[in-house]
């Protein structure tokens, strides 16, 4: 293993952690005219920010907790984000069936009318009452509830356009490269990586540096940066379970236990059900966590409660866990603790910043990222101001889905309907990339299966930091939930041959 000498270069800022609130701040600071690197030590959003509800949302159930300033600016954001990135977050209608004996309507009503209010609504639809049909696929004692309006993303997609809109504005952006120490002298930071893949050490020098590293953000303070860590984050594990597609509509629920908690069943990929989240508090290395049997039985349970169709532990196709690390609030359970964020900024005068995030949730991680470069760029006088707002996300500059894919379906007769519609919300605009020259199918290259094609496979390396095929087939894409009908062998095979041919960075030979 070689150990270079520090780069002659030197960054504006490096940020730790390429999760949504990491490239968020990656993509705002360069936008600014920062000079930016981007370190992560796996693979872009291998953590929490790809294991979330997959939800861009207000938080309806954090109003019982009197968190207002969080839910109205998560709220505003809602609408932004849907403007921005239409390809992969859509509006998505709720159902929530009512049950007296956990929350009166008079409780729900008040909070769907501070929900529609709370910030201005431009896209979204307000709430309303219905009624359930006695032959729907709610439990007969279900009669009536309510229904608003909230927001589904690809979360794990989200992060990569923001690392994308990063690169588009300059950044450097290394994944699979592990900050193993970071000293500050006088003015600069000098932070050490070790690239997974070469096996090498490098050592780079910023005027200011962001811990972002989510669940591990107190962790690099210890063995990083070997100083305690100013704040600690309470681990709280949030699982889900997909299963095959439940007969009950294109709506959303979001269901209510008797224990006050809520579980989401939402629409997912077409031919599946998500259904999620729990609140479990965690201890241990957030990258081995697992869904438990007591909180499938737990989702299950939650599912008979309220509807008609049987769900059973041999219907799960697949499940994951995200450990969410929110700011240590003493709440007295996971349910209550909150989800708002902070900064904890330490800038003494005539030595480098740090500036470390606690806490954040996936629906205000632009805002969160605004404010985090805003509280750094009084360091950076020539920084230019916050732009992301109203700035589409790569692959975002297009009206509507079906806009969208009625021009490819005009460009490109040949194109599947079902492949194009997955193109469509998965890549928008950016599919041009690969599709432009195509006359045919055959210009597509080899199938792997269900759809996938060595073209997207060869722009997912060569764009979007894709190494492996669970990169491919469970972050950049769903297709993972397809694996019988994919040749995972020879899409293997594939993905190192391109990975080999990539100028740069080549793995470490065995």
């Amino acid at each position: 293993m070689a150990e270079n000498q520090p780069s002659q270069n030197i960054h504006d800022v490096i940020v730790v952690g390429g999760g949504v609130n990491g490239c968020g701040i990656a993509m705002d600071a360069a936008g600014r005219g920062l000079k930016v690197l981007l370190c992560e030590a796996e693979d872009l959003a291998s953590a929490t920010s790809s294991r979330s509800s997959k939800l861009i949302h207000g938080g309806l159930r954090y109003l019982e907790f009197y968190e207002f300033r969080l839910v109205r600016e998560a709220l505003a954001e809602r609408e932004a984000l849907l403007r921005n990135a239409p390809h992969i977050m859509w509006p998505l209608r709720f159902y929530l069936p009512h049950r007296p004996h956990l929350r009166p309507a008079w409780m729900i009503r008040i909070g769907l009318f501070l929900y529609d209010h709370l910030a201005r609504r431009e896209i979204l639809p307000a709430s309303r009452g219905v009624r359930f049909s006695p032959d729907g696929p709610l439990v007969p004692t279900i009669q009536r509830g309510f229904e608003y309006s909230d927001g589904w993303v690809d979360d794990a997609r989200l992060v990569v356009l923001c690392a994308m809109a990063a690169r588009n504005h300059g950044a450097q952006v290394r994944t699979r490269s592990r900050c193993v120490h970071a000293e500050r002298s006088a003015d600069l930071w000098h932070i050490t990586l070790h690239d997974d893949l070469t096996g090498e050490t490098s050592v780079h020098r910023c005027k200011a540096l962001v811990n972002a590293a989510g669940p591990w953000v107190s962790r690099l303070f210890s063995e990083a940066l070997q100083r305690p860590a100013p704040k600690q984050i309470r681990m709280v594990k949030g699982s889900h379970i997909v299963v095959p597609r439940m007969d009950i509509g294109d709506h959303a629920f979001i269901l209510q236990n008797r224990d006050g908690r809520i579980v989401f069943v939402i629409p997912y990929e077409d031919d599946f059900s998500l259904i999620g989240t729990t609140d479990v508090d965690y201890q241990g290395d957030p990258a081995a966590v697992s869904i438990s049997t007591e909180e499938t039985a737990y989702l299950l349970e939650v599912i008979r409660d309220h509807f008609r169709q049987p769900l059973n532990a041999e219907d799960i196709v697949w499940s994951f866990s995200g450990v969410r690390p929110l700011m240590e609030d003493e709440s007295t359970t996971a349910q209550k603790a909150s989800r708002d964020y902070s900064f904890e900024l330490d800038a003494k005068a005539g030595s480098a910043p740090l500036l470390s995030v606690f806490g954040g949730k996936i629906t205000t991680y632009r805002k969160l990222a605004e404010a985090a470069v805003d509280s750094l760029v009084h360091f950076f006088p020539a920084a230019g101001p916050a732009w992301t707002r109203h700035a589409p996300l790569p692959g975002g500059d297009f009206g509507d889905h079906q806009q969208l894919s009625a021009e490819l379906a005009s460009r490109f007769p040949w194109l599947p309907a079902q492949l194009r519609q997955r193109w469509v919300r998965t890549y928008g605009t950016l599919s041009l990339e690969w599709l432009s020259d195509c006359h045919s199918l055959e210009d597509l290259g080899a199938h792997f299966g269900k759809g996938l094609y060595a073209r997207e496979v060869t722009y997912l390396v060569a764009q979007e930091w894709a190494l492996t095929v669970e990169d491919i087939l469970w972050r950049r894409t769903k297709l993972g939930l397809h694996l019988a009908q994919i040749d995972t062998r020879a899409l293997d095979a594939f993905i190192a041959e391109t990975v080999a041919r990539k100028p740069g960075r080549s793995p470490c030979p065995a």
